[in-house]
């Protein structure tokens, strides 16, 4: 991509732009203590936030995800989980000063992800530092969630850009996966859910803290 060709920057939110994992780590916590099981180490939550809800049941009640009270479970955790949309999470320090940076270079940004909408757009609307995203795609606006390319496709059409003029930024394989299909460039949060430095090898860029993604995406 020629420095002058970046025109708009996606973003995944949990992990990349948004911590979170303490209302996840408190909501779950709170459902095992409703039905008498013991807490499970919060690391343990935070490292898997991006694969999902049916993944933490499983793993706060040993479990399989096919199993049918896992489905039911999930269903009182997204419950729960709706009660404390941030109350003990928000925007990564260093978020904030690097969408500001975005903004004073005229460069849009939008969100791509696989929450859905019921609880991604009460975030936007309530969490300040996102007052600025021009588009939110959501599983709710698509026949295809990540790894599929079709969030990130609308997410430039909205933004007015072409995928190849966009940087996608995640922390989980599936961004990765997603910006890559999509045609468009990607960046690694290591400093998310899921990914680790060196996990995609040396032709991926990679942040270790949110101060380093305004810099990062300069150089595109």
């Amino acid at each position: 991509m020629d420095q002058k060709m970046l025109k708009g920057v996606l973003f995944d939110l949990d992990g990349t732009l948004l911590d979170s994992a303490p209302d996840f780590i408190a909501s779950l916590d709170n459902l095992l203590t409703k039905h008498n099981q013991p807490k499970l180490d919060p690391e343990i939550i935070r490292n898997h936030v991006s694969d999902g809800t049916l993944k933490l049941v499983s793993l706060g009640f040993n479990i399989k995800t096919s199993d049918e009270k896992c489905a039911a479970l999930r269903e009182e955790l997204l419950d729960e989980y709706e009660t404390n949309l941030l109350k003990y999470g928000g925007a990564f320090d260093g978020i904030k000063e690097m969408l500001d940076s975005l903004e004073e270079d005229s460069i849009p940004y939008g969100i791509v992800t696989n929450k859905p909408l019921r609880f991604a757009e009460p975030i936007l609307i309530n969490e300040i530092v996102f007052k600025n995203c021009k588009t939110l795609i959501c599983p709710d606006h698509l026949n295809a969630i990540k790894p599929d390319p079709e969030g990130i496709l609308r997410g430039c059409k909205n933004l007015g850009i072409h995928p190849a003029e966009c940087v996608y930024v995640g922390d989980h394989h599936k961004d990765l996966e997603a910006g890559i299909n999509a045609g468009a460039e990607v960046i690694a949060c290591y400093f998310g859910y899921s990914l680790k430095a060196g996990d995609h090898g040396q032709h991926i860029l990679g942040a270790n803290h949110p101060n380093d993604l305004y810099e990062l995406i300069s150089q595109f």
